[in-house]
């Protein structure tokens, strides 16, 4: 006979399994830098595009693993993107162009 804490706790475990949650990462945008250089995710995983500039900023990437573009937004505002995809995605902004991140993502 099974005790209510064991039943408990079994029932808990097997929920927990299939359970995965992606990790969101925030990068901001000061002083035409983004905040790091590189960053390392996981499949599934967001990333968050804080512009705390006070002017625009249009973040994207050509990168075969993942293109995107966020689009123009100003200070404030903030952009995401979800990662499908392992491997490297070069991210720049199209208004300052030395503006330059690279994200690994890995399974």
């Amino acid at each position: 006979m099974r005790t209510p804490l064991l039943l408990a706790c079994t029932l808990f475990f097997a929920s927990s399994i299939g359970s995965v949650h992606a990790a969101e990462t925030i990068v901001s945008q000061k002083d035409k830098k983004f905040s790091i250089a590189a960053l390392k995710v996981k499949v599934g995983d967001t990333v968050t595009f804080r512009n705390d500039d006070p002017y625009f900023h249009n973040i994207f990437s050509l990168s075969e693993v993942q293109a995107f573009d966020l689009g123009s937004f100003p200070k404030g505002d903030s952009k995401k993107i979800m990662f499908t995809k392992e491997g490297k995605v070069e991210v720049e902004c199209a208004i300052h162009p030395d503006m330059k991140l690279v994200i690994d993502v890995a399974k």
